[in-house]
């Protein structure tokens, strides 16, 4: 159920902090580019790795500012009738086949067939999809948060259909005309950069590059997100994934990874990284088998060692 709808940030500064009540730590520039992109009422556009906390913004969104969450989640094939409408046919065919009968009943009919016909291409008859129920209204009268999820799986040819609707707000249906969003939704549109996404979207959207965090701001996200975990795991845990994100692996750890990480060691009552307790857990961190594989066993032990060595040489020069 959508909470009250809450009033939208009037500073980058609110915004930032509307983000971190909803447990989303943004930094000035990620703020900046989500405060105008609902001042301007402008589409958002946020690229990145995947794992970074791109679709945790529409979310956080939507929840920190009560209003609906639309996602359409895109994939290879999407097309209009998956994303934007679809006409009922099973209730039209059942609509004629009634007005068919009526006819056949004679004089004593209930109505004209073509009659009929016509009724078939109206709204009662049209099945919404995501694109189209982003531009109506919620019930709470405000428009909802529209997220638009891995543009870049998507064919070229549906990204130029998304131009209308990016540019105005709008969708066409031949039946029944345009159709026009009173307010425009909050859009934010993701991509991982699988394939680069046309520059006509990219014309009508601001942007922003979603990177992984500094060392200091994924410490910040664990002590949110996972506030049993002891102060110095915490601290090595992100030194460790921090240390991972620059040996080239297949997929680096994510926020989520780090997350679930941090999780999976605090239930096993871990207060130290240790080479047996890295070795067994590395599943919750690294999802593929040759990531795993290069980093289990001794090259874990070393960065364990240096994460270590790291803050001792650190605790040395402060005392």
């Amino acid at each position: 159920m959508t909470a009250h709808p809450t009033k939208i940030p009037t500073s980058v500064a609110e915004t930032r902090a509307l983000l971190e009540s909803g447990g989303y730590l943004a930094d000035e520039a990620l703020s900046t580019s989500v405060f105008l992109a609902i001042k301007l009422q402008r589409p958002l556009l946020l690229e990145g790795d995947a794992g970074v906390g791109k679709t945790e913004i529409a979310r956080v969104l939507a929840a920190v500012l009560g209003r609906p969450l639309v996602r359409l989640q895109c994939y290879e094939g999407l097309d209009v009738s998956s994303a934007v409408y679809e006409w009922n046919y099973s209730r039209q065919l059942l609509h004629i086949r009634a007005a068919e009968a009526a006819h056949a009943a004679g004089p004593g009919g209930r109505g004209d067939v073509a009659a009929m016909e016509r009724d078939i291409y109206t709204a009662a008859y049209l099945m919404k999809r995501p694109l189209l129920q982003a531009l109506e209204l919620s019930a709470s009268g405000a428009a909802p948060v529209l997220l638009i999820d891995e543009l870049d799986r998507a064919d070229e040819p549906f990204e130029a259909y998304l131009l209308e609707i990016l540019a105005d707000y709008q969708v066409t249906i031949p039946e029944l005309g345009t159709i026009k969003a009173v307010e425009p939704p909050i859009t934010i549109l993701t991509s991982n950069r699988t394939r680069e996404v046309h520059d006509a979207v990219r014309r009508r959207c601001f942007y922003h590059w979603v990177d992984y965090p500094n060392a200091e701001r994924e410490k910040a996200i664990l002590h949110l997100k996972v506030p049993g975990a002891p102060a110095e795991l915490t601290r090595q845990i992100v030194a460790f994934i921090q240390a991972l994100r620059q040996m080239d692996l297949y997929k680096n750890p994510g926020i989520a990874e780090s997350i679930n990480w941090a999780q999976a060691l605090s239930s096993l009552n871990t207060v130290a990284l240790d080479p047996q307790k890295v070795d067994s857990t590395l599943g919750t961190l690294l999802k593929y088998q040759d990531d795993i594989s290069r980093i289990k066993g001794s090259e874990a032990a070393r960065l364990i060692e240096k994460v270590k060595s790291d803050a001792r040489s650190v605790a040395g020069s402060v005392g």
